[in-house]
């Protein structure tokens, strides 16, 4: 008989990289434009990517501590043409395809194949997904059972524990009000499991935000936590008309959830931008 294979006990988790952007992810040396020409990246794109290489080269190997893990890519790993947005690299999506393939690619042979994709916003991943679709496809991603390698949504098991992988949540115009939508998320979560007999989720991941939070609550196996991942953007235009993204400035980063021998717990990292240049005009 062959040998019972382990249960992954650690879960990466990622999203809103916006790849495409001229304020999403992209690789220091840039990306070949279909059209022939080529694009660099930003000073403060160049940021974001050191904070990339830091989450990749050390924070993950320190929480996962050097043991396996699969990876979720939860949603907005491309920008898209949406809002009537100037701000692309191109308005041609094959370019960020280009882009989200160069900034993913590289990290397949880390899960070693255990790469789940979940859809994010029709604006950015086309209408259904499509864009997303192609691009799960493309990076191998673990199908759905329905011969889909992009989900809506993933329930998957870390360790013995269920988690449920999503991308959105409700958001607020006032950081007061910001865990409300997560306390709520993992309380509904727990009444449809209840409803129906079913096991409830030991976490629920969600995205959309670009900002990170976590609250968590007292249960029978210790605590149940709900979470909303950072993303990879700076700031845009958009953010800068919106009540509450007015006000921030862009935090970068990512979550793993840990099945330990005893706990479930997750570990986090995120960076912010520093401020704008503080003038200091004189006479």
């Amino acid at each position: 008989m062959g040998k019972k294979r382990e249960a992954i006990r650690n879960l990466v988790i990622i999203s809103d990289t916006h790849c495409g952007c001229q304020f999403g992810l992209c690789p220091p040396g840039g990306i070949d434009l279909d059209g022939g020409g080529h694009y660099n990246p930003s000073k403060s794109q160049l940021w974001v990517w050191a904070k990339w290489e830091l989450w990749w080269g050390e924070c993950v190997p320190r929480f996962t501590k050097g043991a396996p893990y699969a990876l979720v890519l939860n949603g907005d790993v491309l920008e898209g043409r949406h809002h009537d947005a100037t701000t692309q690299l191109s308005h041609n999506l094959s370019d960020h395809a280009a882009v989200a393939l160069a900034c993913i690619m590289p990290l397949v042979d880390g899960c070693e194949g255990r790469l789940y994709y979940v859809r994010g916003t029709e604006a950015h991943g086309g209408r259904a997904g499509e864009q997303e679709e192609a691009l799960a496809k493309g990076l191998g991603c673990v199908g759905d059972g329905a011969g889909r390698h992009s989900r809506d949504e993933l329930w998957i098991r870390v360790g013995g524990r269920l988690v449920h992988c999503l991308h959105h949540i409700g958001t607020t115009s006032s950081a007061h009000y910001r865990g409300t939508a997560l306390y709520k998320e993992l309380n509904e979560s727990y009444i449809e499991s209840a409803k129906w007999a079913q096991e409830a989720p030991a976490a629920v991941v969600r995205s959309h935000r670009h900002l990170h939070d976590e609250i968590r609550i007292s249960t029978a196996e210790g605590y149940g936590y709900s979470i909303v991942t950072p993303g990879w953007q700076l700031k845009t235009p958009l953010a800068y008309r919106v009540a509450g993204g007015r006000v921030t400035t862009p935090e970068v980063g990512g979550t793993v959830l840990i099945a330990g021998d005893e706990d479930f717990y997750p570990r986090h990292r995120t960076w912010k931008l520093p401020r704008p240049k503080v003038e200091a005009p004189r006479v």
